[in-house]
């Protein structure tokens, strides 16, 4: 059985990245009982960006721009009024959640810079 050849190992652990924010952001829709509607929109988006960034579909690119804004946006936003609300250092919970959200917007903005630098491979 042959191992199934990885050419771009960043772009396949960046496409990584796009499924486990899709997922926890559809996680937390479901916890929230649906009334986050624009996290479920961003979980869809995340996880076929993960799909197309996978197949290597030139389509991906314009999710990834997409993902670039709406994700550092909510993010930043979310991470804004958790430190308005409780401080930034209130418990352990707290932090971990503000620590969380710092990572994914970096991450957000490094995946997004490589893919989009890295475009022309998709096509």
């Amino acid at each position: 059985m042959q191992k199934p050849k990885i050419e771009d190992p960043l772009m396949f652990a960046f496409s990584i990245f796009y499924a486990i924010a899709g997922g926890a952001n559809l996680y937390l829709l479901v916890i929230s009982n649906f009334t986050l509607g624009y996290v479920g929109v961003l979980g869809i988006l995340s996880l076929t960006t993960a799909y197309g960034l996978i197949k290597k579909k030139s389509w991906a690119v314009w999710l990834v721009a997409i993902l670039l804004f709406s994700g550092i946006t909510f993010g930043a936003t979310t991470l804004y009024a958790s430190i308005r609300i409780q401080t930034f250092n209130p418990n352990l919970e707290g932090l971990l959640f503000h620590l969380t959200l710092i990572v994914y917007i970096a991450m957000t903005i490094v995946a997004s810079i490589y893919v989009l630098a890295r475009r022309e491979k998709l096509q």
